[in-house]
């Protein structure tokens, strides 16, 4: 055992001693006498940033390209030079170029600030060809890390679940559950807020939502008090396509792939003035199928009780999904923008479930009995939004207001059917089963949120907030079975009405400055929570409510030019939601079964991390050291009672705390290659005690992704990516390891107007979800894959929308 922590020890040494070594080089560089100059764009109509816009420096009065760069997601830039007399050109899409005086560098003028660049719009630019520095697919900063969506070949054809399976830090299982940090409590949220997509079906809900609509994601690891406090892993933002160049420009995009994939989208944008439109819309046929089997052993008395399952089923998909919006300027610092967000899906699901069972030996054949489930389901989501935009004469003095409604309904017909058969196979009639279980879920959210910052000094700011959501939801739930004469009677303790009903209140206020390279954040955020489930039928009331606060804080050092350090801390809570809270149990297998927990209790956590982050000519590198400790963890626990039937609802278990070093890093040693590596390793400690005295597990894990982009010419790519994550314990037992590969290439067709993209999710159809569970009478061993292996090939066709040149970045 001391050998085995004495090669933990060292193996997070090696992990963590790379970003000393930048660190230590960066030092060294400083004593060169490097110069640096800075600046913003905006758009001269609404001041809105100009993100990406390309950057390039020369040398006056040779006119010779001395460097290029491009701005950050903030519009913000900062430029390494060397002494000397420069001038600068910007360049946006859709924007007449800038360019700037003439000006000096030295030893007594180290640092030139431009201040904000307003660029003008120019409707006619965009008949012409435009260079412009190539969005990066992996943007790394301290507080949070932005993907750009579409440099991901392996995105095309996909859905929004697809496209954080190819991000860092996250992991998606086979059943579309998604984690940060190998941790599920993470919240997801749309455009910054919640979302009817994850509503009823949780991360698995984001397999409806076309990876074509989607124009980035942001991680954020350690929210500030900005944030709302759900999520102890962190907060994943999905920002969705929207344009404001001048003048008509859009996109279209068709797929075709096998298992049947079959869709189209159309990203439309049109500015006039004051006005900006904008539309996207996608509509997607799937057919996915997928296999999971199950081996238990129940131990009795004198008798074990063995049960061999496979499950095979085929759910066929048809989704709709429709964005819409304009954004009016009152003036250069008024603007109102509203949208609206309308999505059908329509699911068919099959499933084929053969259960055996046996004595004591597989060599001794009991029964067999079949279960297949027929179930037909729709669900329809719409959001209203309406954003007001204040901006002030001071940069960075802003208001912005919202409100939001959410309006969504799930309605399931589900039919059972059920037969037995002795050993020799002969059917046994009379004990044949028809069940029927219809089941309609609503939910409404009303959402007000105000937001004002202004800022204090040359560096300071001051920021305060509130936020109100009410959101009610309810599960009308039914199961028949047909009886003897012929009717279809409910089931005892199957026929209830759940009622959800949900009130926060939340108000923050963040004071920060900067004091020469250090720059503190402080702030707090206290939420009051009001939660009422009723079951109707059998009046059963559970009433919770709860006041909590939320500090934070966090401390960033500038050590050298490109480093930087940031200590980060904050609390967190991950509350029952309502399928967390639903007692109803699913169905579909007679054997296993699944429900929430009305009596479940909210977990917080404190959250501590280090960040390291390190800029050079070719790429980027983050490191990061991460603790949290969580008190009334969640965890899904399953029971196996004496005839072999499980239960699987969470609990709240004593404690869980963790640790983790992180590396994240774009490289490009070439300008045809590009590399993106992301490694997690950690330690998690996990007392569930409370439940079973047994049920306690200390795991060392860790996951690795690597995506090579190789860039051919005549704008050919090809892009693969590796995925491991190791083998894990957990309360009950293991989560065994799970490996995969995907392979893209892209072709660029039209004089550059289209693109063709082909690729394989999951070449060696190796991406299963395997596990062990093992309780006090029971041990059980399976796997499920509900994602086989896909393949797609997609075009892009873009309409006045120049693909941007790969240069600036790749160099």
């Amino acid at each position: 055992m001391k050998n085995f922590y004495e090669s933990v020890f060292r193996c997070k040494l090696y992990l963590i001693l790379p970003g000393f070594v930048f660190f230590s080089l960066q030092v060294h560089a400083q004593s060169q006498g490097r110069a640096v100059l800075k600046g913003k764009t905006a758009d001269s109509l609404s001041a809105t940033p100009l993100s990406f816009s390309g950057i390039r420096i020369f040398k006056s009065p040779e006119k010779k390209l001395e460097k290029e760069s491009v701005t950050s997601e903030t519009g913000d830039f900062s430029v390494d030079l060397g002494y000397g007399r420069y001038y600068a050109l910007i360049d946006f899409m859709g924007y007449k170029s800038y360019q700037t005086p003439e000006f000096t560098l030295s030893k007594e003028h180290s640092t030139h600030n431009l201040g904000i660049i307003k660029l003008v719009t120019a409707a006619n630019t965009l008949k012409e060809v435009i260079v412009q520095a190539e969005k990066s697919s992996m943007q790394l900063s301290l507080d949070k890390k932005i993907f750009n969506v579409g440099k991901d070949l392996a995105n095309a054809g996909g859905s929004a679940s697809d496209i954080l399976t190819n991000i860092p830090s996250v992991s998606v299982d086979p059943e579309g559950n998604v984690k940060l940090r190998g941790s599920d409590n993470v919240r997801i949220l749309i455009d910054g807020k919640p979302s009817g997509l994850v509503s009823f079906k949780g991360g698995s809900g984001l397999q409806q939502l076309q990876a074509s609509m989607i124009d980035r994601v942001e991680i954020i690891t350690n929210p500030s008090a900005r944030y709302e406090a759900e999520g102890m892993a962190g907060i994943i933002n999905i920002i969705l396509k929207k344009d404001k160049r001048q003048g008509f420009n859009g996109s279209f995009e068709v797929t075709t792939g096998y298992p049947t994939n079959l869709g189209g989208a159309a990203n439309l944008n049109y500015r006039h003035k004051k006005i900006n439109f904008f539309i996207n819309y996608g509509i997607a046929y799937r057919r996915q199928p997928g296999i999971s089997s199950l081996y238990q052993e129940v131990y009795g008395k004198d008798t074990t009780f063995i049960l061999k399952q496979n499950n095979k089923g085929m759910l066929t998909g048809f989704n709709n999904n429709i964005r819409g919006g304009l954004d009016y300027y009152f003036s250069e610092t008024n603007t109102l923008t509203a949208s609206y967000l309308f999505r059908r899906a329509d699911a068919n699901r099959i499933t084929d479930i053969r259960y055996e069972d046996y004595y004591n030996t597989i060599s001794k054949l009991n029964s067999i009995s079949t279960r297949n489930q027929n179930e037909d389901e729709v669900e329809q989501n719409s959001e209203y939004s309406l954003v007001y935009k204040k901006s002030f004469g001071e940069k960075g003095h802003e208001l912005v207001a919202e409100v939001k409604y959410l309006d969504n309904w799930e309605n399931s017909r589900q039919t059972y059917t059920q037969n037995f058969f002795l050993p020799n196979g002969s059917e046994e009639v009379s004990r044949a089963i028809i069940q029927k279980s219809p089941n309609d879920e609503f939910e409404r959210l009303w959402l007000m949120q105000v937001d004002y910052t202004k800022p204090i000094g040359k560096e300071g700011k001051f920021e305060v907030g509130f936020r109100s959501s009410f959101r009610n939801m309810e599960n009308d739930f039914l199961v028949t079975e047909k009886n003897a004469s012929g009717e279809f009677v409910p089931l005892p303790g199957l026929d209830n009405d759940f009622l959800y009903r949900e009130n926060i209140n939340a108000a923050y206020g963040i004071l920060g400055n900067k004091s020469k390279k250090v720059s503190y954040q402080a702030g707090l955020r206290a939420e009051y929570t009001d939660v009422k489930t009723t079951l109707a039928e059998t009046n059963e009331v559970n009433p919770r409510n709860y006041m909590n606060l939320f500090p934070s804080a966090h401390l960033t050092v500038e050590l050298a030019k490109q480093n930087a350090i940031q200590l980060s801390y904050s609390r967190r809570v991950r509350r029952p939601v309502y399928d967390d809270l639903s007692p109803y149990m699913t169905f579909s297998d007679s054997r296993n079964f699944f429900s929430g927990n009305p009596d479940l209790n909210p977990e917080f956590t404190n959250v501590f991390e280090v960040g390291h982050i390190k800029y050079f000519d070719k790429g980027t590198f983050t490191s990061s050291i991460y603790y949290r400790d969580t008190k009334g963890k969640i965890d899904r626990i399953r029971r196996v009672n004496a005839e072999g039937n499980s239960t699987t609802r969470p609990e709240n278990l004593l404690s869980e705390k963790s640790f983790g070093t992180e590396f994240t890093s774009g490289y490009s040693p070439y300008k045809w290659w590009k590399l993106d590596f992301n490694f997690n390793f950690f330690h998690s400690s996990i007392d569930g005690s409370n439940i079973i005295n047994s049920y306690k597990a200390t795991t060392y894990s860790w996951f690795a992704r690597q995506t090579s982009r190789f860039m051919f010419p005549k704008n050919f790519d090809v892009q693969l990516r590796g995925n491991y994550e190791a083998r894990q314990k957990t309360a009950q037992g293991t989560r065994k390891a799970l490996y995969y590969l995907d392979l893209s290439t892209s072709k660029d067709v039209f004089h550059g107007n289209g693109t063709l993209t082909f690729n394989v999710l999951d070449v060696f159809n190796s991406r299963r979800n395997r596990y062990i569970t093992q309780g006090p009478n029971f041990f059980t061993e399976g796997f499920t894959q509900m994602r086989r292996r896909q393949i797609n090939l997609t075009l892009n066709y873009r309409i006045r929308q120049s693909k941007q040149v790969k240069k600036a970045t790749e160099e």
